[in-house]
């Protein structure tokens, strides 16, 4: 048994979740907020059977897509100004961040 936890970007979060179901995938949805960009992600927690990883995988692969976005650093606060860019910069964005964890025991009631 495996747990799969997929961060994705909340603008593939509907797609992917609908190509789960569509797959008979069950997975738990979660709102998350990411450290870098301070912006909106989810999180899907997906328990499947070892056998099924690759398929759970291909279906975030291929919902989740990466793109570039350009955005505004904050400004720091306290004394940190030497590392500071006060311009907008372009950064990847989105696609997903897969974590696969072995399962020791799995209940449902």
């Amino acid at each position: 048994m495996k747990l799969i936890i997929a961060v994705v970007q909340d603008k593939d979060s509907g797609r992917l979740a609908q190509n789960l179901v569509k797959n008979g995938v069950r997975a738990t949805k979660l709102a998350t907020t990411g450290g870098f960009l301070h912006a909106g992600n989810t999180t899907f927690m997906i328990g499947t059977q070892d056998e099924r990883v690759p398929e759970v995988l291909d279906i975030i692969r291929n919902s989740c897509r990466s793109r570039e976005q350009v955005v505004t650093p904050m400004s720091p606060m306290g004394n940190q100004l030497e590392s500071y860019v006060p311009y907008p910069v372009t950064v990847q964005v989105g696609g997903a961040t897969v974590f696969v964890l072995d399962i020791e025991q799995f209940e449902q009631f």
